[in-house]
């Protein structure tokens, strides 16, 4: 029986034990700050924020190059085992692109899926394949498992500032917003491989008002596990466990977002991953 192994990227949010357990390879993209190079996989908690807070430049983030990719899939295929990688959607990112050009480069069996997401609702479908694989399921089965994963996934993101999209050119693909609104709070979805705002304000009850409004269809739904990271401050995050975790089982993981997705949310963003039963 062919081995079948799980290959992401750092965009994905996901506890370190969680990747040791499931034998999950994550190729790391790379950050520049002020002519630095760094690699995503290099930062401790809150150390990225601050080199952003200190830096006079926004940093610039990179996919990794095509060639790593074709390392990192000719390394795991020697003993002969399929390659499934699941990357952040290609509106945020050429990753998934870079992946594709990196499989075509080797000999190995390797699939590479667009996510249509990032953060942990990229864990949800990278650590659904990885415990199938561990089962000895199929790639076909695996596959249309992903599939029923992502089409029960939403992703929900909130910015106390809008200068970060802006600058880091991912405006363009928020749709209804204007850039001269830097200082709004604003919540959006990503829906079909775009960041959809659904509400925007100014001052902290933006945030409440919504997520009163998330329990209410929260309530209504058999829901799977719930997500929530954060830039910057844990508090607001916590804050949020604290009202949903009465509506899922599954204890919420509350974790810090990597240097990829900090560099385009800017501080104090944060992002809400649900996951509902597909039956």
């Amino acid at each position: 029986m062919t081995q079948i192994k799980i290959v992401t990227d750092s965009s994905v949010t996901i506890e370190p034990e969680v990747v040791k357990a499931l034998d999950i390879t994550v190729v790391p993209l790379s950050v520049m700050i002020d002519g630095i190079v760094y690699s995503d996989a290099d930062f401790k908690e809150g150390e990225f924020l601050h080199l952003m807070q200190e830096s006079k430049n926004l940093p610039k983030t990179s996919q990794p190059p095509v060639g790593v990719f074709a390392e990192v899939f000719e390394e795991l295929s020697k003993d002969g085992s399929q390659i499934l990688a699941i990357h952040m959607s290609q509106a945020l990112s050429g990753t998934v692109e870079a992946a594709r050009q990196g499989a075509s480069l080797t000999s190995a069996d390797v699939t590479v899926i667009d996510s249509s997401f990032t953060d942990q609702a990229l864990k949800f479908q990278v650590a659904e394949a990885a415990k199938l694989a561990q089962e000895g399921k199929n790639l076909e089965m695996i596959l249309a498992r992903i599939e029923e994963v992502k089409d029960h996934t939403e992703l929900y993101i909130g910015v106390s500032t809008l200068e970060n999209l802006v600058k880091g050119g991912r405006i363009g693909r928020v749709t209804g917003l204007l850039s001269s609104l830097l200082n709004i709070r604003v919540v959006m979805q990503m829906k079909d491989h775009e960041l959809q705002p659904i509400t925007k304000g100014r001052g902290a009850k933006t945030f409440k008002k919504w997520l009163d409004e998330l329990t209410e269809t929260l309530s209504d739904r058999s829901v799977a596990e719930i997500g929530i990271s954060y830039a910057g401050s844990s508090e607001w995050a916590n804050e949020m466990k604290e009202v949903l975790q009465p509506y899922v089982e599954q204890p919420i993981s509350v974790l810090e977002t990597g240097s990829i997705i900090q560099t385009h949310t800017g501080e104090n963003a944060w992002a809400i991953l649900v996951r509902y039963h597909s039956s």
